[in-house]
């Protein structure tokens, strides 16, 4: 994903009914109207007592803000801008940079501008900058920083340009209509570098090897490329598709790897960045990374099934840094369920095994499980190789529930805030034994 994009804003100009003068007058300030009432009220006095001069005095104070008014309501000030997000996904906890550039496209020079983003409380306090006369085809640029403790996606803008006198009497906004997407993403702990390797499938550090004997080669045609040997041509697919095709003859063996996240609200205690639940997504989120980095092809599952933003089949491949940013991004805006159990899930991984196929490696992150999701669980160990899991409610009488999951054969590695799972991870190393080696 690209570090931020630029986005070309329209101008703003005086044109229908946000350029009204109903509109302007309603942008009167508070000394603007002050200024307004009292010249009114010296009118009406100068006319009951018969005091010309005092007549003259009210109709200075009150035609001063009219004047304002018009004045501005006559501007014709033509404004773009635009914003770039550096990054435009950022881990939670960490700073990213947004970039305001503001350009006169008029032919007459602007009066003194005030701008301010609107940015959502979570960020922090909306930026407010002051822009001094902006000379025709001028540019000006600002910048600021926003944090956030919690990941989501947050909508940035629309940035929003105020227009006084130079009396303040009189105070106009317009606002740009785009917005730009600061995606805050779970944060990601680095893992010590364990030997993954499974059982019959051919998993971990055994894909490696895999490639070196099978090279490129699978069972789908692919294009012909320069130096293909021409006895592996397909030439049903090449009739069918108008150019050359070749057989891929072979199939590298896969590492695939499932991580359950429990989303389900009733299995966690508390919210907030420090919350059981949060560090289970950045357990997940953490895992998956990791896994990715070393070939694994991961699958999101949650209670819920595959989360939304999932490519079909719910596979990231480990061949893309753009796909390790979708996983990312699905579990951006993952929240809490309110399904009550594991049953959806158990009933994704029966369908995706196929033909009794087992899956590879499951790795979970749960929150606190009743004897019926601990059940479920042991009958989901049978479809997998390898199993492991992190329980995200440290403490909380779970002693029962695995005690279940260890007699199934799943590893289990209590959790919660404040546990580093890097120690964890190493920890669930050791207990996988012949799945998890050194």
């Amino acid at each position: 994903m690209p570090a931020g994009s630029l986005h070309g804003r329209p101008p703003v100009r005086r044109d229908g009914a946000e350029g009204s003068l109903r509109t302007s007058l309603g942008g009167l300030t508070t000394r603007g109207r002050s200024f307004l009432a009292a010249g009114t009220a010296s009118a009406v006095c100068a006319f009951v007592l018969g005091q010309a001069d005092l007549l003259r005095v009210g109709l200075l104070l009150a035609a001063l803000p009219l004047v304002c008014v018009l004045v501005l309501h006559r501007t014709r000030y033509r404004v773009s801008a635009s914003r770039r997000l550096s990054p435009a996904q950022v881990p939670a906890r960490s700073e990213a940079g947004v970039h305001l550039r503001i350009d006169n496209v008029s032919r007459i020079p602007s009066g003194l501008l005030m701008l301010q983003d609107r940015v959502p409380y979570v960020l922090g306090p909306r930026p407010r900058f002051v822009l001094d006369r902006l000379e025709p085809g001028g540019r000006r640029e600002v910048s600021y920083r926003v944090r956030s403790e919690l990941r989501g996606r947050y909508s940035l803008g629309p940035l929003q340009l105020r227009l006084t006198d130079p009396f303040g009497m009189c105070e106009l906004i317009r606002s740009f209509s785009a917005r730009d997407t600061l995606t805050v993403v779970p944060r990601v702990e680095p893992l010590p570098p364990v030997r993954l390797s499974g059982t019959a499938g051919g998993y971990g550090d055994r894909r490696q090897r895999a490639l070196a004997l099978a090279g490129d080669d699978d069972v789908i045609p692919r294009g012909y490329r320069h130096g293909d040997d021409l006895r592996r041509v397909h030439w049903r697919s090449t009739a069918r598709h108008g150019e050359l095709m070749v057989r891929r003859e072979e199939q590298p063996q896969r590492v695939r790897c499932t991580v359950l996240l429990d989303t389900r609200r009733a299995a966690y205690t508390g919210s907030g960045p420090g919350s059981p639940f949060e560090w289970a997504v950045s357990g997940a989120a953490s895992v998956g990374m990791h896994l990715l980095e070393r070939g694994f092809s991961v699958r999101l599952l949650t209670d819920a099934g595959m989360p939304a933003g999932s490519p079909d089949g719910g596979g990231f491949d480990s061949d893309s840094a753009e796909v390790a940013a979708a996983l990312l991004d699905a579990l951006a805006v993952i929240e809490q369920s309110e399904a009550g159990g594991l049953a959806h899930a158990y009933d994704v991984m029966r369908g995706g095994a196929g033909g009794g196929a087992r899956e590879g490696l499951l790795i979970a992150f749960l929150g606190a499980l009743d004897p019926d999701e601990a059940s479920l669980l042991a009958r989901m160990r049978q479809r997998t190789h390898r199993a492991l899991a992190f329980t995200a409610q440290n403490g909380g009488g779970e002693g029962s529930s695995q005690a279940a999951l260890r007699e199934a054969g799943w590893t289990v590695v209590p959790g919660g805030p404040g546990a580093e799972l890097a120690r964890l991870w190493q920890e669930a190393h050791e207990g996988l034994g012949e799945g998890l080696k050194r």
